[in-house]
């Protein structure tokens, strides 16, 4: 059996697992990264709209610093982020974006003279500054306030991967793509590397490393209307829960998009919004200035998803084929603007609607997007429960997001953060030594071995794993979507305990030999389930509503009872997730108060706690 033996080992070769790579390389450190796909055609790529970083370079940028960003970035989580990573993050943002620059990013730059912007559909004028000249400019999103997202057209994700890559091989970083984590090895004290399986041959192979990094993305894929990849599907976070000693964080905080095209639910970038575009209903007429009069269309996402949501149940959606939906309309922006600055949102209108933008509306209707939830860290990336285990990334529950996080920060989130902890994590390798044990290594291979072979034989059973993995994405749909309740939140656990068993008892179609497809499925369905009822126990739980966890039988926003972020365990031999709870945050700088939008009432946290926890200044 082939063995690779590395100091660092980084699951996912995404911006936040290249980000990290590079730190570690630049360091003399010897680094492995993993991928399921070449590493530029990782999800990262997909990112359309910007990066979020405080330059201020931009006319409607002025004025902007580090502490606005902060203050946009905890009203955004409502509430539920940790202050002290979300202070990291807006202090390091602008710096990143200016070392992306010298890697290579070709950013959209300010042009001085006077230029033209839409808001809500009505044209306005700005004019740029002479001296701001060749600057890196910038674009609104919603729930900020300031012009603050970076950008190059709205393929900035993909513009950014290729530079991380670039920047990959000048350090001469080992990317290996088609390879699949399936286990990770450890002595459920600390973590050695994973157990890998190579999906061009099938075999098995062993990675050892003195630290792991999980950078696997999101885990969308559970969802049936979801804006992610195929291969978005949860594995980093499986492997790290199927330890039993680790745990996933806020796992109830899933983020929806307002702008997943019908039918497919492709995204089309906040950036469309951004840049001036409006949402219409069946009469083509506006509505969210009619919810939101201060941030319309650009209020934050949760609060977007939810009034597009409310606006269908009032009778007020296109009828289709495919469901209800609404209208997005960029018409208003011209050629020259969607020709150059929404250029991808412009193929995928053509291509998979065959829509030309310009002249016709969007279909579009909130979808899943994003996880806040992730394999929990702390504010260095070190994984609860397994010494020498990191994550970043949406895998990761770092946790600046919270319960809703804003446009712009989590594709920003990727670098920095990864910069970050890749900086922790060579401190940790610089004081570090471990070493292999061969036993502990032969019987996590055996042990993925044996599993292989049962699905392969049908000794478990002869569910189907497809039929498996649409019964839990229904359930999920139906009762842990924009909106939620008690009597659907029970009824969709009920339906997942039903559904966890098949997942127990799946056998394959197939022989299961090679690069198959559907062994690949079957051994990521249980653990799939699981976070699934992750999920749903942990909403059920949260007896109020916060940013994107929405419960329709408890509409206020808690801070007295549930200002804590949720801890979801797995335990060896359990049916269901154990929850623990911790502190939101361990200080303030922003005491919790109202977000400036998305209505709804609070009931107030002890104001003598908060003060206790306020950082003086």
């Amino acid at each position: 059996m082939q063995t690779y033996y590395s100091d660092l080992l980084v699951i996912g070769a995404g911006l936040a697992g290249e980000r990290v790579a590079v730190e570690a390389a630049q360091e003399g450190f010897d680094v492995i990264c993993l991928s399921i796909v070449p590493a530029r055609r990782s999800h990262s790529s997909a990112a359309q709209g910007g990066m979020q970083a405080a330059l201020g370079n931009c006319a409607k940028g002025e004025g902007d610093n580090v502490d606005v960003h902060f203050g946009d970035t905890v009203r955004g989580s409502d509430w539920g982020c940790d202050q002290e990573v979300a202070r990291l993050f807006a202090d390091a943002a602008p710096i990143e974006m200016r070392r992306l620059a010298h890697w290579g990013v070709p950013w959209n730059r300010v042009v001085p003279g006077k230029s033209f912007y839409f808001k809500g559909g009505e044209k306005f004028e700005k004019e740029e500054k002479e001296e701001k000249r060749g600057l890196i400019t910038a674009r609104s999103f919603g729930g900020t306030a300031k012009w603050r997202t970076c950008y190059t057209s709205d393929g900035t994700g993909h513009a950014v991967m290729c530079t991380m890559d670039n920047r990959c091989a000048e350090l001469g970083i080992d990317v290996f793509d088609r390879k699949e984590a399936i286990s990770l090895i450890h002595d459920g004290d600390k973590c050695t590397g994973a157990v890998v399986r190579c999906l061009r041959t099938g075999e098995l192979e062993v990675f050892l490393s003195k630290a792991t990094a999980i950078c696997t993305g999101g885990f969308g894929r559970i969802y049936k209307a979801t804006t992610n990849a195929v291969i978005c599907d949860g594995g980093g976070h499986i492997i790290a829960h199927d330890t039993g000693v680790v745990p996933i964080g806020n796992p109830e905080a899933i983020q929806f998009h307002p702008t997943g095209i019908v039918p497919t639910d492709i995204l089309v970038t906040e950036g469309c919004r951004g840049d001036g575009g409006t949402l219409l209903d069946v009469n083509e007429e506006r509505f969210m200035n009619i919810y939101e009069p201060e941030k319309a269309e650009l209020a934050s996402r949760d609060v977007v998803s939810r009034w597009m949501t409310h606006h269908m149940r009032q009778g007020k959606g296109v009828k289709s084929a495919y469901g209800e939906h609404l209208w997005l309309d960029i018409r208003h922006l011209g050629d020259k603007h969607i020709s150059t600055k929404l250029r991808e949102v412009d193929e995928i209108c053509h291509h998979f609607l065959n829509v030309d933008p310009r002249k016709q509306l969007i279909p579009v209707r909130p979808t899943q997007h994003y996880t806040m939830a992730g394999v929990r860290t702390n504010k260095d990336g070190a994984v609860y429960g397994l010494k020498g285990l990191f994550s970043a990334g949406e895998a990761a529950c770092w946790d600046m997001h919270g319960f809703n996080r804003l446009g712009g920060n989590s594709l920003a989130e990727t670098v920095v953060a990864g910069g970050i902890i890749g900086t922790k994590i060579v401190e940790f390798l610089k004081g570090y030594e471990t070493d292999f044990k061969t036993s502990l290594v032969a019987e996590a291979v055996r042990k993925q071995q044996d599993r292989i072979e049962k699905l392969r034989s049908g000794a478990n059973g002869k569910e189907n794993v497809y039929r498996v993995r649409e019964e839990m994405q229904d359930a999920l749909m139906e009762g842990c979507f924009v909106f939620r309740n008690d009597a659907g939140l029970k009824k969709c656990i009920d339906t997942l305990q039903g559904t966890l068993e098949k997942a127990r008892n799946v056998g394959l179609v197939s022989d299961g030999l090679g690069a198959n497809h559907e062994l690949a499925a079957a051994l990521k369905i249980e653990g799939q389930v699981k976070l699934g009822l992750c999920i749903a126990k942990a909403a059920l739980e949260r007896t109020e509503s916060r940013g994107s966890h929405n419960r329709e039988d408890y509409t206020a926003r808690d801070d007295k009872n549930w200002l804590n972020r949720t801890l979801a365990y797995w335990r060896e031999g359990a049916d269901m997730p154990e929850l623990q709870y911790e502190d939101a945050t361990p200080c303030y700088e922003i005491p919790p108060g109202d977000r400036g939008y998305g209505g709804g009432s609070i009931i107030e946290a002890d104001k003598a706690e908060i003060e206790a926890k306020m950082i003086k200044k």
